[in-house]
């Protein structure tokens, strides 16, 4: 049996997640994510896509964000027709991203073509795929709940474990038994934390790994403690209540948003802030709450009691809005504070929270608050480490307004939760690890991490280059 591996993304960076194995010529590919960042970079790796379509015997995807599936709609317009497994809620998200992404590239081209026949200059940009190449993805995924073992190919079967990471998200266990050999290789997707509100804890695959590839986005960070993080929320809000000010959230549609609501829920039933206007305006983050709703099989326990036995609902209150059309987004430039406005994109690269940026960001009354991972290069990232200008839609703005950041509502487990859970699972057959989807800085740290509390095979993964699984 020959099984070799390798990455064509997320290696030695965070975006763009796509992994090959290679099972006696056959190849699986796990994720199909779209990178992420600067404009020009992130377009052209995206349109370089590092394998044929006609060597790919199925894709496993392992959850819905942009960086894992975002390009699942190009390699279906490449000609790929096989299966794409994923978990019910991870298909149903994907389908709600890749139809954004397709509508955003639409209006990207339409208005970069308006601006380049302004200037008078040639203009050829063309979308890396359509709605219907994103209908037509939905269309090959195959819904696997999780501990439903499924064979993917021959002698090759797939189980599907809770991440913890968003809602659906999977940790894909991949049995591979040929000529009286197996190999048990663990795919982590993004693994996320214990504690959080509403979906349930990672899970602890049963079957003994071989191998492991392990995400490592907060790999040399350690996150905030959750009461610490809600504590900080309550005072940012009270504080901005005072000022009569505007809290602005970049956030990501999927998971992090209605985590948000479900915490602001709790601060204002419990007397801690007193109500203020919350918008949600995002039109994805509103569909995203409904497909939430639909997947209770994916809840934490605590949410199982709210929604279901006591009949509330964790993901509305009276204070909170979801705006719908463009105008009720625009409306709330002219909205007066106090006011919190929940917007994607969570790194600030597209959206309408890059509109409410521009109207408020030189405001100091105005807080920016970050709740998740800003990859380098993004509009995020310069906010959040506090340039003194930054550009949006062409135009430099001066970063007058305050800036927060709460690590504690990440969605990826930090150095210490990613060791707890290797620590609990089967790794008396372990013969290597292999870091992925992570900066350089946060994976040279948690290699160190690793081998010094016991883990001494851990190789970081390069772009492109093969490693043989024994």
């Amino acid at each position: 049996m020959n099984v070799q591996f390798y990455s064509l993304g997320a290696a030695e960076e965070v975006t763009g997640s796509k992994h090959v194995f290679e099972i006696d010529g056959q190849s699986y590919l796990i994720d199909c994510g779209a990178f992420q960042g600067s404009r020009a970079e992130a377009d052209r790796k995206n349109r370089d896509f590092g394998i044929a379509t006609d060597r790919i015997e199925n894709v496993i995807l392992t959850h819905g964000h942009l960086d894992h599936c975002g390009l699942l709609p190009l390699l279906v317009k490449q000609g790929y027709k096989g299966n794409i497994y994923a978990t019910p809620a991870t298909r149903d998200i994907a389908s709600l991203i890749m139809m954004d992404s397709a509508n955003i590239q639409a209006r990207d081209a339409k208005y970069l073509q308006s601006q380049a026949q302004k200037k008078g200059e040639k203009f050829n940009w063309t979308p890396l795929y359509t709605e219907n190449d994103a209908i037509q993805a939905v269309g090959q995924t195959i819904g696997v709940s999780y501990n439903r073992p499924m064979y993917v190919g021959d002698g090759v079967s797939m189980e599907f474990y809770d991440a913890g990471h968003i809602l659906g998200s999977a940790i894909a266990s991949i049995k591979i038994k040929k000529g009286g050999e197996e190999l048990n290789i663990l795919a982590t997707g993004d693994l996320g934390r214990k504690g959080k509100p509403i979906i349930r804890n990672p899970a602890i695959p049963e079957t003994p790994a071989d191998y492991i590839i392990l995400e490592s986005t907060y790999g040399d960070r350690r996150h905030d403690s959750t009461d610490d993080a809600i504590k900080k929320l309550a005072a940012i809000a009270t504080r901005t209540v005072e000022k009569k000010g505007k809290i602005l959230i970049p956030s990501f549609a999927i998971e992090r948003t209605q985590e948000l609501v479900y915490y602001f829920h709790l601060l204002v039933d419990d007397g801690v802030i007193p109500e203020v206007p919350i918008f949600v305006d995002s039109p994805m983050a509103t569909n995203a709450t409904t497909i939430f709703q639909v997947h209770p099989e994916c809840y934490s326990e605590e949410i199982k009691q709210a929604f279901i036995k006591h009949h509330k609902n964790p993901f509305g209150f009276n204070s909170l809005h979801f705006t719908t059309s463009v105008d009720e987004s625009k409306a709330l430039n002219d909205h007066k504070g106090p006011l919190i406005i929940i917007s994607a994109d969570g790194m600030c690269e597209a959206g309408r929270i890059q509109h409410h940026l521009i109207h408020n960001i030189q405001d100091p009354n105005t807080t920016i608050m970050t709740v998740g991972y800003m990859a380098e290069n993004t509009l995020g990232r310069r906010i959040r480490n506090r340039e003194g200008e930054v550009k949006i839609h062409g135009e430099w703005f001066k970063l007058k307004a305050q800036v927060e950041e709460i690590n504690a509502f990440s969605a990826h487990a930090d150095y210490f939760e990613m060791l707890e859970w290797l620590k609990a699972v089967d790794t008396s057959r372990l013969k290597g690890i292999f870091l992925v989807h992570g900066e350089k800085k946060s994976q040279a740290f948690l290699k160190k991490y690793l081998e010094e509390n016991g883990f001494p095979n851990v190789e970081i993964v390069k772009y492109g280059k093969t490693y043989e699984l024994n």
